[in-house]
């Protein structure tokens, strides 16, 4: 099959499958004798495995050690566990960083009053100047939120 039919078979589009080519994620492709590229059954399922593992969040190094890992029938299960473990911390930190970017963000939304006026602490923080007015005194959570947002405090 010719690319485009191995990117709806796959799941994955003909760009990306250059792609992964590009960077030896896959196997080149055999061509054509007019120079086409041609996919076989194996090359769907590997592509199919590659949608499946960026779907879960893997890098596309640790996909290639994932692949590895498949291929070889010998593997330790461990290793895969492993790999697992560490994606699954990373993947709850990015959800921690992000978690407190939205509840600093939430906290510049409730502050700004969406009216006509131009005050707008949401813009204030992104500016890096000071936000949310407090008369001087500065409290920990706003700035821990204005940092959060690129402002020096």
């Amino acid at each position: 099959m010719n690319i485009g039919q191995a990117a709806e078979a796959s799941g994955v589009s003909a760009k990306m499958i250059r792609h992964y080519e590009a960077v030896g994620l896959i196997p080149k492709a055999s061509r054509s004798y007019s120079g086409y590229r041609h996919y076989q059954e194996s090359d769907i399922h590997l592509l199919r495995f590659i949608r499946r593992a960026r779907a879960a969040g893997f890098s596309t190094t640790q996909i290639r050690k994932l692949l590895s890992l498949w291929s070889d029938r010998e593997r330790p299960a461990r290793e895969v566990k492993q790999l697992a473990i560490e994606h699954l911390a990373e993947l709850e930190q990015k959800i921690a960083e992000l978690q407190s970017i939205a509840t600093a963000l939430s906290h510049l939304v409730s502050h700004c009053h969406g009216g006509e006026h131009p005050e707008c602490p949401i813009l204030d923080s992104l500016a890096g100047e000071c936000a949310i007015g407090d008369s001087g005194g500065q409290h920990a959570s706003r700035n821990h939120h204005h940092e959060k947002f690129g402002g020096q405090s």
